[in-house]
């Protein structure tokens, strides 16, 4: 892979308009709470993720689908303020994605997603673009992400497979990487299981705990970085943006994990989940050899 690529970072993914009430406790079944406070942000796995990259210095473009809608309007002006390539960022006749998060006191989340507009991606051709890494979610057509990634011209293939769900062995082959979270890990049958079914390597993100790196032959953690957490909302997709990206710019996979912890702990400290992002130099400034 060299300069003659035409991106850092391809992002294949979903759009949303994430729809966020901050509560003092996240409600039981069958229990109503008051929000204390309610807020609209852009998001969606796929635009979190190629913001993160983005905002950590890397070339990016995406690929996906919103609504015909003031919502998909404003999320195509989101990615485009952020320097992201839209070329392949498909309206439809659909609504666009929404998601519905509710934050408590400590900064744990429950999220409810309508996939909207996301479930048309794929329906219309897509080239893709070649990249130093190529990067999906499962907010999107199962078939679309193992479609796409036979397409990945000898880049990177990373897969974040949030939500969880039964992921095929043929997708699984194509992936080098698979950077779950630990209750994604266990509903997929866990590390060994990713391993055993072609992924080259798994980084388990595990939140406070940092995170751990796996392959055939070795197991090694990734120290965490220790911040007060206010909002845990977009903390995965900061930790996966900033992972590419530092990918890309050709480190190993150590490194990365590395930095991309300090990036997913410094997403915690801010509300909301685009907004939480933080910057390449923010997460420099905190990195130490």
């Amino acid at each position: 892979m060299g300069d003659s690529v035409e991106f850092d970072v391809v992002v294949v993914g979903s759009c949303n308009l994430d729809l966020v009430s901050t509560t003092t406790h996240l409600p039981s079944p069958g229990e109503t709470v008051r929000a204390i406070t309610y807020a609209e942000h852009a998001g969606g796995k796929g635009l979190n993720q190629a913001v993160a990259c983005a905002r950590m210095g890397a070339r990016t473009a995406f690929i996906g689908c919103v609504g015909n809608d003031t919502a998909g309007t404003m999320l195509r002006e989101l990615l485009n303020s952020e320097g992201i390539d839209t070329s392949q960022l498909v309206t439809v006749d659909a609504p666009t994605g929404r998601a519905f998060i509710t934050v408590d006191a400590s900064g744990e989340n429950t999220i409810v997603i309508v996939a909207g507009a996301n479930a048309h991606v794929g329906k219309t051709a897509i080239t893709v673009p070649s990249s130093k890494v190529l990067l999906a979610q499962l907010e999107i057509p199962l078939d679309v992400v193992t479609q796409i990634f036979a397409q990945a011209q000898n880049a990177i293939t990373v897969l974040n497979p949030a939500p969880a769900a039964e992921i095929p062995s043929e997708l699984l082959s194509l992936c080098d990487i698979a950077v779950p979270n630990e209750t994604e890990s266990e509903a997929m049958g866990g590390t060994k299981y990713l391993l055993g079914s072609g992924v080259n390597t798994v980084i388990t993100t595990l939140g406070e705990r940092g995170a751990e790196i796996s392959d055939a032959t070795s197991t090694s953690a990734v120290t965490p970085y220790p911040v007060n957490a206010i909002d845990t909302v977009g903390a995965g997709d900061a930790f996966v943006g900033a992972l590419c990206a530092e990918l890309a710019r050709g480190e190993t996979i150590e490194h990365a994990a590395r930095i991309a912890s300090i990036a997913g702990a410094l997403a915690t400290t801010v509300h909301g989940a685009t907004p939480s992002l933080p910057t390449r130099a923010a997460v420099m400034s905190l990195y130490a050899d």
